[in-house]
């Protein structure tokens, strides 16, 4: 059973029918570094300030929610009025090292902030990305992270969202469909009994569209299928670095095998990091747009509730968390 308060946000980061179509931009050094790729300098904070601020009032009233960093998207979105009060907000805590093989990913926190700090600016949710794998040798420090959290956020009263990135232990190869299916299933029975709130999981199997043939999506649908069975709370699909046309037909398999949604953002922004002046604009207020937009139907179509893995909070008596 969760608690009223947890409920309550939520409920706010979805439709009124229980879906998650949250834009995601809270991506830094990484994408800094790719704008810088095509600017005609080097970008200062205001610059990359001013960019996030763009694409969060682009988007966001197709979104249910915005997750984004507090140095460069949060206060503009919230003291420039972009973000409304009708939108959640999410939170990271990590910054990720890109540089080094998953194994070697130490989560680094965010220098003076954490659950406390999101809780006391408004925000709905808390996120962790995790590259994990169950049989690496930093598999139990990883899990003993994830316990803190999911008490400072039972402390707090506010829902973690959790993104375990699966990799495989050898440096020089990938999992393969099989192995991903078998870690992700995994990482969602692991990480849902120990009490987060909501998985923010990779679709579970590759998908070559070249190769795709109907016999395949009954394989990428058993393997949602099957998250869904070993999680104890709702998950929702991230986009992972897929293309909006690969991710959509991920979308509309992984809704209808019992996912409650979509917390996407580069599949749907992409060409905006390559764009400038009035291309970009315009490209954020139609191609953009229209895949958020596109995103949030599919959901809609074939989406679970996110309360269908959630038990009410117990309102009898005082309505306290």
């Amino acid at each position: 059973m969760t608690t009223l308060g947890k409920y309550r946000h939520l409920s706010r980061c979805s439709t009124p029918a229980g879906h998650f179509v949250i834009l995601a931009i809270d991506h830094r050094d990484n994408l800094r570094a790719s704008l810088n790729q095509h600017a005609p300098h080097p970008l200062t904070d205001d610059d990359f300030r001013a960019f996030k601020g763009e694409l969060i009032g682009a988007l966001i009233n197709d979104a249910t929610a915005l997750l984004t960093d507090p140095e460069y998207g949060i206060g503009p979105a919230v003291a420039g009025r972009v973000l409304g009060g009708g939108q959640g907000l999410l939170a990271p805590l990590e910054v990720t090292n890109y540089d080094v093989h998953p194994a070697q990913r130490a989560v680094n926190f965010i220098p003076d902030w954490g659950v406390t700090q999101i809780k006391r600016i408004g925000g709905d949710g808390v996120k962790l990305l995790l590259y994990y794998h169950p049989d690496a040798d930093t598999a139990e420090t990883q899990r003993g992270i994830v316990r803190r959290i999911v008490d400072e956020c039972g402390t707090h009263d506010i829902p973690f969202f959790l993104e375990p990135i699966p990799y495989a232990l050898d440096p020089a190869a990938t999992l393969s469909s099989d192995e991903l299916r078998q870690v992700t299933v995994t990482m969602a029975r692991t990480f849902s009994a120990m009490g987060v709130d909501v998985l923010k999981l990779q679709f579970p199997s590759h998908t070559l569209l070249h190769e795709y043939e109907d016999p395949q999506e009954e394989m990428w649908f058993a393997a949602c299928a099957e998250v869904t069975a070993a999680s104890s709370v709702p998950w929702a699909l991230l986009s992972g670095g897929v293309d909006f046309h690969t991710f959509a037909l991920q979308t509309r398999i992984a809704c209808a095998a019992g996912a409650s949604g979509v917390i996407v953002g580069r599949a749907v922004w992409d060409a905006a990091v390559t764009s400038s002046g009035v291309e970009r604009t315009r490209y954020l207020t139609t191609n953009a747009r229209n895949r958020m937009q596109t995103l949030g139907k599919l959901v809609a179509a074939h989406g679970a509730a996110w309360w269908a893995k959630t038990e009410a909070p117990d309102v009898r008596g005082k309505s306290r968390g």
